[in-house]
This record gives structure tokens, C-alpha cells and sequence, in this order.
């Protein structure tokens, strides 16, 4: 992926000296805004300033697309006036259009993207979109011959405002090859009633440049990245899947009183989400849920003779007399240890050799189903954490079946992360029911414990999880504090798989 930065955002700058601040932040790329400031077209000496610009570009490595959107250029009074759909003046619009053309392809651009402008409320529809065509097929003739691609952006509030209308006036032009979509993501988020990444996937290898900026639903406000309601990852993923590979320019035109700052804030986030989209794409088997026979299996190699021989003097005393796990249990930690169990099973992570010694211990009764729930449950609400503990592990590998929920709801209901850590584990991603199971993932949040700990997260994570997931990180973000990086991670998949 590679990033740009819209000069536009940088308008207290002169040009030279903003290229060498995106270029020494990092950024590959510069979406360029022909203005009176920045290149501008109108000034003596256009085609040797274009010459300088190049070798500048070259020498920093910047890659470089043709903005067309500065404000009053064209009119001093009238923002963006006259546009392809003004009653007047149309045809200066299209001249300098065909002169950012001309200028895209001497500086070696990769597109050169404009809009339709804003429909005059005393000018028929009709009239706008006939008006519109014919600039654009203007337009389009000079960008054929001089071999630069078009890249139409819909924009919140013009005449063609989004993809259904891209895709009008892509029809009535006759489809052609060199008329591509400038694909800004926050109107995507503003305008469209499909996802963002749904919308990256719509249009598809129509897209021939991107600018990029949060925002949010129904208000056009390009906003800083974190500010607004969009989850950067799963677009970036999208944007991938379609192929394209051209530049991804930060579109910020308001943020320019702090425009160094803000585009290397810019730039570390969105290299932070493009990791997260190529670890979301991984594929991510599932663990294989542990065995009790794995268990003792692990403890042959850990315990000492002696431990050993404790646990198999006590695993047949249960087995003649259930009454003696009362008083076996509680001693696992001081006969056997305390210590990281450090299976190779990675369904075991997390386990300590108490809590597989009294899984074993539990594996031993002379019962099943309910009445193995029942036993367990006893020893539970008699035991302290590290029992508890054990016990929540162990219904991870016996067959008790729906019975022990109850035990898991309670674990739940605590504030112990060890205990909670537990009770997520595959017994839990099997039997509790979707919303008990949402709010423990939503508990590990608000402790700040890793999501990892969560058994079968991928398989079990929903619309609602994603729902409530994102309604927490929007409440962080608006009071200040970070979202954990393991929940963007979550949500990435969520908004690929919802």
C-alpha cells in the first residue's frame, strides 16, 4: 500500500517545502492540488515550472496524482465556480481541467481526478447531466491522446454525489476505458448506505486514485484519523482484493494550521492499519480443543516422583470414594506446584500445574454429565480462586456437558481476570449462550486483558459483537483513551467476515 498526502492539506506551506516534509515523513506519494499557491496553472512559464516540479519529485521519490478541487482559483468570489454543471463559464472549468491534464502527463501523474460541481437550483436536472457529459467528453478526449488517466470523484452534495451516480455518468460517456473513480473513503462512510469496504469492493478496478480521511454518517467533515466512525483495516484489506495499487493520499484541506503533526499522525496510523489488514488476512487456524489424556499426558514430564505419586494415589482413592476430592483438591498447589504448566498443546496456554492436576483430580470421579457438573460444582463454591480456577480449566477437557454453565456464568460475574481468563475457554465458546458470551469478551476489555485468552473468538464473533465492540472503542476514543490494539485487530475481521 502506498501512502500519499494531499498538498492541500499543507496550504501554508510553499510546495517545495511541503514535498520535503511528506517526503521526510515517509510518504510515498503526493496528491498534488494545482491552486495559486502550489503550481499554479495560470502563472508565466507553466511548462518550465512543470520541468522543476519533476526533477523536485523525482529527486525525493515521490509518486504524484493531479488535484483539480482548489477554491478559488477559477473565481476569486465564488468557491469552485464555474463548474461543469454552472449556467455560466463552463467552458473555463473544462480548460483547465484540459490544462491539469496536459501538466499530469509532463509530470508523469497517475491521474488526474476533478468532480461535477454543485447543480444550481435554477438549472434543470436534465440540463446539468447533458451539461456534465459533454465537459467530461471534453475533457476526456485530451486525457486520451496525452495517455493520463481520468479519476471522477462523487463528492456529498454535487450533482453526482455517489457510486450510482459515477456509474450514470460512466454509462452515458459510453464506459471508457481512460474514465475512471477518485474513491474518497469518508464519503464513502458519509454518502453511501453499503460499508466502506463493501463500497471499495463495488467499484472495484474502476478506481484509479484514492484519498483517504475519517468521517462521519450523513456530515461532510473530513476528520483526522480516530475522530470519525470508520475502521481503516478492513478497508485497506478491501482495497487490496480489488488490485489496486496507486497512491492512498490523506485528504485533510482544514488541518493545514498544523499540517506537519497532523500528516505524520497520519502516516503512523495508517501504516498501523495496514499491518492490521495483513494480519486479519492470515489465515488463523483454530486451536484443537485439549484432551484429558493430553493433560496427564503434559504432567508425566513436569511432576516429580513424588508429586506423581501423590496424584496417582489420589486419583484412585476418588475413584472408590467421591468424598475424597473434597479433601485432595485444595492441596494440588502444595503436593504438586503452582508453577506454568508450559504445554506444547496450545489449547493448554495459560494453565498452571495445579490447574492440571485438579482437572485430573476431577477426570477421576466415577461420574458424567450432570452428576460430574454437580461434583464440580461443589468443589467450586467451596474452593478459593486458584480452585475455582482449576475448575473452570478442567471443564475445558470433561464431559459435563451444559450442566456447568452456571459456574462459568459465575466466574463471570467477577472482576478476577485469572478467573475470567478461565471460564472463556472452549467449554464456554461451546455452551454459553450468545449474549453471556458477548459481554465476557466486552468484561476482558474493561480488565484490559488480551482478547487471545478467548476461546474460539473467531468462530463465535457476530454482528452483535462487532456492534458492541465498535460502540466501546467510539466511547474511548471521545474520552481520550486508547483503544487496545487486539480490539481494532477483532473488529478488522468482524468487518470482513459482517
Amino acid at each position: 500500500m502506498r501512502f500519499g498526502y494531499g498538498s492541500n492539506g499543507f496550504p501554508n506551506h510553499r510546495l517545495e517545502d511541503a514535498l520535503a516534509v511528506i517526503a521526510d515523513l515517509g510518504y510515498q506519494g503526493v496528491a498534488l492540488t494545482l491552486d495559486h499557491a502550489h503550481l499554479d496553472p495560470f502563472a508565466p512559464d507553466l511548462p518550465g515550472r512543470v520541468t522543476a516540479l519533476s526533477r523536485r519529485l523525482n529527486d525525493l521519490g515521490l509518486a504524484v496524482v493531479v488535484e483539480t478541487g482548489a477554491r478559488y482559483l477559477l473565481d476569486p468570489r465564488r468557491k469552485h465556480e464555474p463548474t461543469l454543471v454552472s449556467d455560466r463559464g463552463r467552458d473555463r472549468r473544462v480548460a483547465f481541467l484540459r490544462t491539469a491534464v496536459d501538466v499530469a502527463a509532463d509530470l508523469g501523474a497517475e491521474a488526474v481526478s476533478f468532480w461535477s460541481g454543485i447543480r444550481p437550483a435554477h438549472v434543470p436536472e436534465q440540463d446539468a447531466w447533458e451539461w456534465l457529459a459533454a465537459g467530461c467528453s471534453a475533457v476526456l478526449e485530451t486525457a486520451e491522446r496525452r495517455g493520463v488517466p481520468l479519476g471522477f470523484e462523487p463528492e456529498p452534495g454535487m450533482l453526482v454525489h455517489d457510486l450510482d451516480g459515477y456509474e450514470r455518468l460512466h454509462a452515458l460517456l459510453g464506459r471508457p476505458e481512460a474514465f475512471g473513480l477518485t474513491l474518497d473513503i469518508g464519503h464513502c462512510r458519509c454518502n453511501e448506505p453499503l460499508p466502506v469496504a463493501d463500497c471499495v469492493r463495488r467499484a472495484g478496478d474502476r478506481i484509479v486514485n484514492v484519498q483517504i480521511d475519517d468521517m462521519r454518517r450523513g456530515v461532510h467533515e473530513h476528520l483526522e484519523f480516530g475522530e470519525g466512525e470508520i475502521g481503516f483495516p478492513p478497508v485497506l484489506a478491501a482495497l487490496a482484493e480489488t488490485g489496486y495499487r496507486g497512491l492512498v493520499a490523506v485528504e485533510l484541506p482544514r488541518h493545514g494550521h498544523d499540517a506537519p503533526r497532523v500528516a505524520e499522525r497520519s502516516l503512523a496510523f495508517l501504516q498501523h492499519a495496514a499491518a492490521e489488514a495483513a494480519a486479519a488476512a492470515e489465515p488463523r487456524p483454530e486451536r484443537e480443543r485439549a484432551t484429558l489424556e493430553q493433560v496427564r499426558a503434559v504432567l508425566v514430564e513436569r511432576l516429580s516422583v513424588g508429586a506423581a505419586a501423590w496424584l496417582h494415589e489420589s486419583c484412585a482413592l476418588v475413584a472408590r470414594d467421591p468424598d475424597v476430592l473434597a479433601r485432595r483438591f485444595p492441596a494440588a498447589g502444595r503436593r504438586c506446584g503452582r508453577g506454568p504448566l508450559g504445554s506444547p498443546v496450545p489449547a493448554l496456554d495459560g494453565w498452571t500445574v495445579d490447574d492440571a492436576v485438579r482437572a485430573v483430580l476431577l477426570g477421576a470421579l466415577p461420574a458424567d454429565g450432570a452428576d460430574l457438573a454437580a461434583e464440580a460444582g461443589g468443589v467450586y463454591h467451596h474452593g478459593d480462586a486458584a480452585e475455582k480456577r482449576g475448575v473452570l480449566r478442567a471443564l475445558d477437557v470433561l464431559g459435563t456437558g451444559p450442566d456447568a454453565v452456571p459456574l462459568v456464568r459465575d466466574a463471570l460475574r467477577s472482576n478476577d481476570t485469572r478467573l475470567i481468563a478461565a471460564a472463556l475457554g472452549a467449554f464456554a465458546a461451546e455452551h454459553l449462550d450468545g449474549d453471556a458470551w458477548r459481554h465476557g469478551v466486552l468484561k476482558c476489555v474493561f480488565l484490559g486483558m488480551p482478547l487471545a485468552t478467548v476461546a474460539g473468538l473467531d468462530l463465535r464473533a457476530d454482528a452483535e459483537l462487532n456492534r458492541m465492540l465498535r460502540d466501546l472503542a467510539r466511547e474511548r476514543m471521545a474520552a481520550g483513551r486508547p483503544v487496545p490494539d487486539d480490539v481494532r485487530l477483532v473488529l478488522a475481521r468482524l468487518d470482513q467476515v459482517t
